[in-house]
């Protein structure tokens, strides 16, 4: 891989590439929580999963049109990079970094998660898995990041990420019995 490099993109290009559309199923899916969710918890935490992942998007936008001279590429369905399974993905990367990637990470299933019946029980059960392949992506690529800026909003995510899992978890435990 050398350092820094896969291929001929960047570990930051590779990155955001990945991380939008990551953040952009955290976002639909906190965008759901707004509208179905029975406690005021979930309703608060989707509220703060919102806004911080559609600042760090139009962060990361921002960075890669002036660090690369050309806007995000854009990947998922109908746009020939697939989504389910193949996890070839943008710049075609079988591992590392796009491992886990070709499904945004942790099963996240949108349509269950619309129905689910007991959709707090459902929503913890999905953002807990999306948020820990976050802080594994944003874990793996702060050691090769070649811009200071954007190594410091990955340990931001990394601690932001996993303190919000932590207490998905407690709420897990206290009101469904389990971890």
């Amino acid at each position: 891989m050398g350092v820094g490099r896969m291929g001929t993109q960047t570990m930051d290009q590779h990155f955001i590439v990945m991380m939008i559309p990551h953040h952009d199923g955290a976002i639909a899916m906190a965008d759901l929580a707004l509208t179905r969710a029975k406690r005021p918890e979930i309703k608060e935490l989707a509220k703060s999963i919102k806004a911080s992942q559609t600042q760090e998007n139009a962060q990361m936008r921002a960075w890669y049109r002036q660090w690369f001279s050309q806007p995000v590429p854009s990947w998922g369905p109908g746009t020939g990079w697939g989504w389910q399974g193949d996890m070839g993905g943008p710049m075609g990367m079988g591992g590392g970094m796009g491992m886990g990637m070709g499904h945004m990470g942790g099963g996240m299933n949108l349509s269950a998660l619309s129905t689910a019946p007991d959709f707090d029980r459902a929503f913890i059960e999905q953002m807990i898995p999306h948020h820990q392949m976050g802080v594994m992506m944003a874990s793996m690529a702060q050691t090769n990041s070649q811009h200071p800026q954007l190594r410091a909003m990955q340990q931001a995510m990394v601690k932001a990420q996993s303190r919000e899992i932590e207490q998905m978890t407690q709420w897990y435990r206290s009101w469904y019995g389990t971890s």
